[in-house]
């Protein structure tokens, strides 16, 4: 007799799923009505404007992707061969790729424990006589500790860059992430806290760097000034690429963008409720928040004491129709990572929260249902593994 396989258990509570209304349609269609759906039309430039408005940035540039903002930052400051770029090991690869395409080294080094954020004494034990920056991640939305990577950069002449992917909305001090550095970058992801499907952002906040920007967006030409006016004719100036997202992905960008109070306080409710269930359990690591970080609720994240207690969780939720995840794998133990990097010592707790990080679901449009799943699912597993509740 041939057996049947079990039913597969339906998805209840996904890991993320974006929250589109009436905002987003609204601004679709009147994108579709106006005959221009190639980028740099009305929706963009007041997306551009509202960037710029609420990060304080120079010169915001909307992008098909954080990873093309990126590129664009290396395409800025002319990093090649003989360069290298700090960069925490545990993060998504576009962080090193963008720097090793133009040639220079990403440099990967150890995270904090804590926030698991670039450690600042792991990035100055990487500084060479070839290091040409150091570039930040905001995990979760959390904040790097800015003033004291500002005093590095300043100390060893080095150009600060912030991979701010999914930081959208979050501040260190009152300012908001993105804006410290020579230039920064937000994701518009299908993931992430504000969407379009795909799309990004560069904020430019070193002045001397907004005219190469905008040259390199417009494939390194200066057409930018041909449509102020300011020049006759536009023409190639420096190396460059088609970097600019869709006028109908655009559109979506400021629905959202016009909801975004209200779709973080609704992500800040569920993390909050996260927090209250399981944030003084002593066997697991929950999210730390420094005194200084106002962060966006983009990622409640809890750490087991191995590998193997993650990966039993994982498999329990999921029979209970619940997704988690893990994260990143460290870059540099990835192929591409050996190939084109180089890892500045141990890096042990870029691997231990690897190892034992597991992402919780979460999005604005979960439902009461939804987050009763997740805690009542978590807190069965806990108990039934004897990890106690408080």
């Amino acid at each position: 007799m041939v057996k049947t396989p079990p039913q597969s258990i339906p998805i209840r509570v996904p890991f993320c799923r974006p929250d589109y209304g009436r905002e987003e349609r609204l601004a679709f269609e009147e994108a579709i009505a106006s005959g221009r759906l190639e980028g740099g039309g009305t929706q963009t430039r007041e997306c551009e404007a509202r960037l710029q408005k609420s990060t304080g940035a120079q010169r915001a540039l909307i992008t098909p992707s954080c990873t093309a903002a990126l590129e664009m930052m290396a395409l800025a400051l002319e990093l090649g061969p003989g360069d290298e770029v700090i960069v925490p090991a545990f993060t998504f690869v576009s962080t090193a790729n963008a720097f090793a395409l133009r040639g220079a080294v990403p440099v990967f080094a150890d995270i904090d424990p804590l926030t698991m954020n670039l450690d600042v004494e792991a990035a100055r034990k990487a500084i060479t006589p070839k290091t040409r920056a150091i570039m930040l991640v905001h995990y979760a939305g959390v904040g790097c500790e800015m003033e004291a990577f500002e005093a590095l950069c300043a100390e060893h002449n080095l150009v600060l860059l912030e991979d701010a992917a999914q930081a959208v909305g979050a501040s260190w001090n009152g300012k908001a992430l993105g804006s410290f550095g020579a230039m920064g970058a937000f994701s518009f992801h299908h993931t992430k806290n504000i969407t379009c499907g795909e799309g990004g952002a560069l904020l430019v906040n070193d002045p001397a760097l907004i005219k190469p920007s905008e040259f390199i967006r417009d494939k390194g030409t200066d057409r930018a000034d041909f449509l102020r006016g300011t020049v006759a004719k536009y023409e190639w100036r420096v190396l460059g690429s088609s970097y600019l997202l869709s006028e109908l992905a655009a559109a979506v960008l400021l629905g959202q963008m016009q909801r975004e109070a209200a779709l973080t306080q609704a992500r800040l409710r569920i993390w909050e409720a996260y927090e209250a269930q399981f944030g003084r359990i002593n066997s697991i690591r929950t999210p730390h928040i420094p005194g200084a970080a106002s962060h966006n609720a983009h990622i409640y994240g809890i750490r087991f004491a191995n590998n193997a207690l993650r990966d039993a969780c994982a498999a329990f939720m999921r029979d209970r129709g619940v997704m988690t995840a893990p994260h990143y794998v460290p870059l540099h133990l990835t192929p591409a990572g050996l190939k084109y990097g180089r890892a500045s010592g141990a890096l042990s707790h870029t691997i231990d929260t690897a190892e034992t990080l597991l992402r919780l679901p979460l999005y604005s449009a979960m439902s009461d249902e939804d987050l009763a799943l997740v805690l009542e699912s978590l807190s069965d597993f806990l108990l039934e593994n004897g990890l106690g509740t408080s």
